[in-house]
């Protein structure tokens, strides 16, 4: 083959190559554009001057229609730990260096205010290598910064939780010494026609069962099993649960009324759901001072077994789901120590079960316990 026509090739290969070279990067081109508009991160490019010149969709939704990027942050944003936006952003360029602004609080008026995490980026030109502007990337975590609290709030129940049954482990035995000699006490008080010394007796008496039970719900909190009782049907054990807290209930001027569902599942461990449900009982008996009515229902709902606590008391707080939070408490001082529900909500947990709260309308609240029908016996029961 002659050098003109290899030549001739080599010209034809490299002037189609050429051709497709410049298709190639107008396409690349689109992809970019393509691409940077439909980025889930909210991409605003501007100027020297810091006038907006190109915005993807996510910050057009963030900045609307500002046109400086400098007063769409003003605006937008709540942030004392930096100097004015317009100052931070010419220091990026004229340093020619990154710069993130973390934790910052965007406000929203349509929806609660957000925390975004904004990085700062100076843009040179590939010629001159002169700074021409710079591009801010806003990244919305409020998602993780929330998550990231509640698992230090998380890490720090486990500590508190941790060191209090130690503590609640050790005042056990002079605890029970102490009340032996106040019962003691009371006995030789009571033939001696004393009445204030019998008195004093019966308040410290009182107050020291108050720690008992507070040192109580503290072992009861920090233990990660419960014991494995018998074998019972859901209505026996919320027959049991009725019975045991009828005293108090009565003495409250409480009605209790239960609904039962024939056919209920029977229940392995049924001790530990026994004290679920006296809890719920109690809980809904101290919400009822001044008396009223506790309808307790039990029924099959799809796949779990359902048993509804309704009472007419005082209700449930704004943030309904804090019921459930270690030490949360609606009760009075001295009145409660807000591990109840917390221990109820571990021991369903281990039967794959959930308890949840609501309003009652008319007033008062509602607790449902659920308990999938694939974590009871086969076997059902009264």
């Amino acid at each position: 083959m002659s050098d003109e026509a290899q030549g001739g090739r080599q010209r034809d290969v490299s002037g189609g190559s050429g051709a497709l070279g410049r298709d190639a990067v107008l396409d690349m081109a689109g992809v970019c554009e393509r691409v940077f508009h439909t980025l889930w991160l909210a991409v605003l490019v501007f100027d020297r001057r810091l006038s907006i010149v190109l915005r993807n969709q996510p910050a057009e939704m963030l900045f609307e229609d500002a046109q400086q990027v400098d007063e769409a942050l003003r605006e937008a944003t709540i942030e004392g730990r930096y100097r004015d936006w317009a100052s931070e952003l010419r220091e990026v360029m004229e340093s020619r260096r990154q710069r993130q602004f973390g934790g910052v609080t965007f406000r929203n008026e349509r929806a609660a205010d957000r925390l975004l995490d904004l990085v700062c980026a100076p843009l040179t030109d590939p010629g001159t290598q002169e700074v021409v502007g710079a591009m801010l990337v806003a990244e919305d975590v409020t998602a993780r910064m929330s998550m990231e609290r509640r698992l230090a709030v998380s890490e720090r129940l486990a500590a508190v939780g941790k060191h209090s049954a130690k503590v609640a482990h050790e005042l056990n035995n002079p605890l029970d010494g102490i009340l032996r000699y106040i019962n003691l006490a009371m006995r030789v008080a009571n033939g001696s026609g004393q009445e204030k010394i019998v008195d004093y007796l019966e308040r410290s008496r009182g107050g020291l069962m108050r720690v008992v039970e507070i040192t109580g719900e503290l072992l009861e909190f920090s233990r990660s099993t419960y014991a494995n009782l018998e074998e019972s049907s859901i209505n026996e054990i919320v027959d049991e649960a009725v019975k045991t807290m009828e005293d108090k209930a009565v003495a409250q001027g409480v009605t209790t009324v239960c609904d039962y569902h024939e056919q209920m599942p029977r229940l392995r461990g049924s001790g530990n759901v026994f004290q679920v449900f006296c809890n719920l009982i109690k809980n809904a008996v101290d919400a009822m001072p001044d008396g009223g009515k506790l309808l307790i229902s039990t029924r099959v709902a799809g796949r779990d077994a359902a048993i509804l606590f309704e009472d007419t008391g005082v209700g449930l707080p704004e943030e309904i789901d804090r019921v459930f939070e270690p030490f949360f408490s609606t009760k009075g001082p001295g009145k409660g120590t807000g591990l109840g529900l917390a221990i109820c909500r571990d021991i369903l947990e281990k039967y794959n079960g959930r308890i949840t709260a609501e309003r009652r309308g008319g007033g008062g609240s509602i607790f449902t316990v659920r308990i999938p029908l694939e974590s009871c016996s086969q076997e059902a029961g009264r």
